[in-house]
């Protein structure tokens, strides 16, 4: 088939290079290790080339697309899914977790006993992050009873996460699970008490994983330990697995943790065709324990290697932008990628002729943090009005994304006729006023469950269920209709509200609560059901009829789609497949949900972003796969661009491969591993623009409060030396 035919059968064209890899005959070169900047077109050949391997007869089974993470696959799965893909072409698109839980499923009767479960006849259970943490909470119970952890403040989800996260860290970067105290106190070098802490941090450590071996339990590091240790280690199953995988796209592969580098490396050499895609300046996930620098050795191992520039005509202002910050943070004198001593390493390549950085950034200053939002929104109604710009190519950054924030920048930019939705997929379920809402309904349902709702929860669940109810009106309402005696709270009918309050309420909405309240007293009166039937039922009969919140909000159904998802899982795990008759689990799935233990990540499902101003995290945005022409970097001086966070518990550097044992880990480690994130940060950040970027700063920041951050000093830095060279040649 010619390149020009292939192309036909794709949603985009490609250029001549993408053409040559693609078109390349199947194994030949045998391996290609492919580098490049972000935007240079790498995954866009990846997703081609799996096309073309299905067009020229390979079966889809012996194809496997490896990546760090789902979204990432997202782009394989929709060419995939196009009407012109071939009939019945099923490719695995998998991650190194989702890979690891098929093998061990499928070997389990030969590991579960050397691996040391106790009963290696019965099935195994695979938790979800949801009902790893439900577990956790209940064995370190004991621990924070009696104060194990000293001076430590953290709250309960995240003293859990972080224990947790030893554990996966530990797994990927496959040492022993045993370790992790002693490592964490060998890098310690402030007060002698913290040791005590890491002593305790392993008893949990140990307390979980004997608990998971007892009953067949296995989170996301026994998938990975017991994949790579022991199934691995058969013969059969190691022969097998490559034997199936004869071709591999491996994207993204300086966000991957080491477990999956050395699966690719041991692969590479037996594997009929080979590619793999690595980013340059990436690991953005270090923190989740990426490991560029072990991707980047698997250069080695592939039959050959090529390196591609950054997108078509770069406007020469941004590569001096990307050159002048990264200079700033001591990495750099050139353009990023085009030199060898940037964090991460990169195939050296020529110098580019660079422009004046001020023509790629500007600079809104102003004293007060609302001043800033104000000059934000009217800069972005400027260009969508007086310019024709798309609000869908226009996006807004900030280091976090806080509710306060969100807020402002959605309801100003509404007040100027702009549409913008938002990204934040670390924020957790129980903050969405969807899920808020259906907490507060399973508990009216539920009144055995435990105390009374409060009369606030009850009135924001109304504002969030029905629609044109605003607060006021429920405030009042509820004041009238919600009743606690006893211990027990009951709903008043509509008709039971003296005729004057329900004129201030308006008949319209008092109607809907009555049929709210109807069904409530419905279901209360029968027996109880699951959770996530009970929930399924509410919204398909009652809350996505016209007259609720949820039958025109799709972000309230995507909410409401995931707690019935979270419950079911949560039931078959913890109850058992039965019906869980006595509601134990389910009161267990609200209460912890409410904590913030568990349904702590709320992942928005795949769909075509809409047009509209995307307001987002710095990081979100730089590890998705979606340009802007136009960025607005926010709260400029914040201290936490490029900061970690605070994890006295965990460490995302000292548990890892790279990190000798016993090695303490001083400020300045510290200081170069944030201004290394920073770097990878912004240098993600300028790839993905294609147009302009705009700097936000003010003296006082959301809390009122004067700040001097990194990204600040890097910036003003940046632009005084741009200022001084043209200054230096027009004398």
């Amino acid at each position: 088939m010619s390149a020009r035919s292939s192309q036909g059968l794709l949603p985009f064209q490609l250029v001549s290079r993408q053409a040559a890899l693609v078109e390349s005959a199947v194994g030949s070169p045998q391996s290609l290790f492919l580098e490049g900047p972000a935007g240079a077109g790498k995954t866009t050949a990846g997703v081609a080339r799996v096309r073309r391997l299905l067009e020229v007869g390979v079966p889809a089974d012996a194809i496997l697309v490896l990546v760090p993470q789902r979204t990432l696959g997202r782009r394989y799965l929709d060419a995939l899914r196009l009407p012109a893909a071939p009939a019945g072409a099923h490719v695995d698109v998998l991650t190194i977790g989702g890979l690891a839980q098929r093998a061990v499923e499928l070997y389990w009767p030969l590991v579960a006993g050397p691996a040391g479960f106790a009963q290696p006849t019965a099935l195994p259970v695979f938790l979800t992050l949801e009902t790893a943490q439900y577990y956790m909470d209940r064995l370190i119970e004991p621990f924070v009873a009696a104060g194990a952890f000293g001076d430590v403040t953290l709250a309960r989800q995240r003293l859990i996460s972080q224990i947790l996260d030893n554990l996966n860290k530990a797994a990927t970067a496959g040492f022993a699970y045993s370790e992790i105290g002693a490592r964490l106190a060998g890098a310690w070098s402030g007060e002698s008490s913290r040791l005590r802490v890491y002593e305790q941090v392993q008893a949990c450590a140990n307390s979980f994983r004997r608990f998971c071996l007892e009953h067949n339990l296995l989170d996301f590091s026994l998938q990975i330990e017991v994949f790579a240790r022991y199934v691995l280690a058969l013969p059969e199953a190691a022969s097998a697995l490559a034997g199936r995988y004869r071709h591999l796209i491996v994207d993204n592969v300086e966000e991957d943790v080491p477990v999956s580098h050395d699966l690719v490396g041991r692969w590479l050499a037996g594997c009929t065709s080979a590619l793999v895609i690595y980013d340059e300046q990436g690991g953005l996930r270090s923190y989740l324990g990426a490991d560029p620098a072990g991707a980047l050795a698997l250069r080695e191992r592939c039959a050959a290697h090529e390196r591609w520039d950054g997108p078509p005509a770069p406007r020469p202002a941004l590569l001096a932008l990307a050159a002048g910050l990264a200079r700033s943070l001591g990495f750099a004198s050139e353009v990023p990628g085009a030199h060898a001593c940037a964090p991460g390493g990169g195939a050296k390549a020529p110098t580019t002729n660079l422009g004046d950085l001020r023509e790629a950034v500007t600079l809104i200053s102003e004293t007060y943090h609302t001043d800033a939002i104000r000059s934000v929104v009217g800069e972005i109604a400027r260009l969508v009005e007086g310019e024709g710009v798309s609000p869908g190519h226009i996006t807004v950054l900030a280091p976090f994304m806080g509710d306060a924030l969100r807020f402002a920048l959605s309801t100003a930019l509404a007040r100027r006729g702009v549409p913008s939705y938002s990204q934040r997929p670390s924020r957790a379920v129980r903050d969405e006023p969807a899920a808020r809402c259906l907490l507060t309904l399973a508990r009216l349902a539920h009144p055995d469950w435990g105390p009374p709702c409060l009369r606030t929860d009850v009135a924001h669940a109304l504002v969030a269920a029905i629609d044109e109810m605003d607060l006021v009106r429920a405030l009042h309402l509820t004041a009238i209709v919600y009743r606690t005696a006893g211990g027990q709270a009951t709903l008043a009918t509509f008709e039971q509200v003296r005729a004057e309050e329900q004129l201030k309420v308006t008949y319209l909405l008092g109607n809907r609560y009555e049929a709210l309240r109807r069904w409530l007293a419905a279901y209360a009166a029968g027996p109880a059901q699951p959770l996530d039937h009970f929930w399924a039922r509410l919204f398909d009969e009652l809350l996505s009829q016209p007259g609720y919140v949820f039958h025109h909000d799709r972000d309230s159904a995507a909410v409401t789609a995931h707690l019935i998802e979270s419950a079911r899982r949560f039931r078959q795990t913890v109850a058992g497949p039965a019906e869980d008759a006595d509601g134990a689990s389910a009161a267990s799935f609200v209460a912890m949900v409410e904590q913030g233990v568990i349904a702590a990540q709320y992942v928005p499902p795949a769909e075509e972003a809409p047009d509209a101003v995307l307001l987002a995290p710095a990081y979100t945005f730089a590890m998705g796969d979606r340009p802007a022409d136009y960025q607005f970097w926010l709260d400029l001086a914040s201290s936490t661009w490029g900061r970690r966070l605070y994890q006295p518990l965990t460490h995302p550097y000292v548990l890892t491969r790279h990190w000798p044992p016993g090695k303490p880990w001083t400020d300045a480690d510290e200081d170069l591993a944030n201004r290394q994130a920073l770097y990878r940060l912004i240098v993600g950040l300028v790839r993905r623009c294609g147009c302009h970027i705009y700097v936000a700063d003010s003296v006082y920041n959301e809390r009122g409060f004067e700040e001097h951050g990194p990204l600040q000093q890097a910036a003003f830095r940046a632009l005084r030396r741009a200022v001084q060279t043209v200054e230096g040649h027009d004398g």
